[in-house]
């Protein structure tokens, strides 16, 4: 799993690099027009993550005002995190990436796979189902019942007499 990421993490600057060089060698813009472009993309991007970083803040303090748990603006706070990343990072494909996570109508469906795919899965291996709701608290897993009537059990009086009830 540590290889799949790590792998991962070169290839992205790798694959970055390649569109960079493509955009500025098959377009008119050039080298220097494609520098430009990926820089201008950085700034906008960055003016959006600090717009959104204080909605997301303010929408987090509406809630806990309110008495209930701001999960989903805790979500939008991460991924807001990994878009300014994103954005810093120079290239126009981890710009797309990070212009993806800071418009709310792009990032929505990003946290709902969030935490389909991620936070539920790890909250039902840490809490045994809870999270989701598949925890069995239906009594006892035996199908098999039993009746107990007055006559079937004994008694033990600390005076070590036995009885029948």
């Amino acid at each position: 799993m540590l290889l799949r990421i790590l792998g991962l993490l070169l290839l992205i600057p790798l694959f970055d690099m390649v569109v960079l060089v493509a955009v500025a060698t098959q377009t008119p813009l050039g080298f220097v027009g494609a520098v430009a472009l990926v820089v201008l993309t950085a700034l906008i991007g960055m003016l959006l993550v600090r717009a959104e970083g204080r909605h997301t803040a303010w929408k987090i303090k509406e809630q806990i005002e309110r008495g209930s748990l701001p999960g989903d603006e805790l979500l939008d706070g991460g991924l807001l995190i990994a878009a300014g990343a994103f954005l810093l990072t120079p290239g126009f494909v981890t710009d797309l990436v990070g212009l993806v996570l800071v418009v709310p109508v792009t990032r929505w469906p990003v946290r709902k796979a969030l935490k389909r795919w991620l936070v539920v899965p790890y909250l039902d291996r840490k809490m045994g189902g809870i999270a989701s709701g598949v925890a069995y608290s239906g009594g006892f897993p035996d199908s098999e019942t039993y009746d107990v009537d007055a006559g079937s059990y004994e008694v033990h009086d600390p005076d070590g007499d036995t009885s029948r009830e």
